[in-house]
């Protein structure tokens, strides 16, 4: 009767052994495929945010779109850590923080052609206000994304 128990035992705990075993396979399946989504992800992000950094730099790209552009691209970046994007380039952040309010595309039409002006105005006064330190923060996130995509 001891023997029946012992070895009704032990096929329990090989099949549970077995099934842990495989429920660890399956968990390091799936997060070799998210880690390779994500890698993925990260990768056109740098992608994207080095295209439109070297447009503003290019100056094909106005400072606020562009500004409005990198600020979103840099948060979405999946990156083990915490990055701190808004100090690692302030000026950037600090055009976004400053235009973010203003409507864009459709919800920029339904405003009166006076008010976007007016907004335009304000816009472009940011952008020659800070024209050099949003250049100093691209060459630099450049030289961060370079880095990023070699390696």
């Amino acid at each position: 009767m001891v023997w029946l128990a012992l070895i009704v035992g032990s096929i329990i705990i090989a099949a549970l052994a077995y099934y842990a075993g495989s429920l660890l396979a399956q968990l390091r399946r799936q997060r070799q495929i998210r880690d390779t989504a994500i890698g993925k992800r990260n990768s056109n992000l740098f992608e994207s945010i080095e295209t439109i950094a070297l447009a503003m730099q290019q100056e094909q790209c106005p400072l606020s779109e562009g500004s409005l552009r990198l600020t979103v691209l840099l948060d979405h970046l999946a990156l083990p850590g915490d990055k701190t994007y808004e100090q690692d380039y302030p000026a950037i952040h600090d055009m976004y923080h400053r235009i973010k309010h203003m409507p864009t595309h459709e919800a920029r039409k339904q405003h009166p052609k006076k008010d976007i002006r007016e907004m335009d105005r304000e816009r472009e006064g940011y952008e020659v206000e800070l024209a050099e330190p949003i250049q100093k923060d691209i060459s630099a996130l450049l030289v961060w994304v370079r880095r990023q995509r070699a390696g």
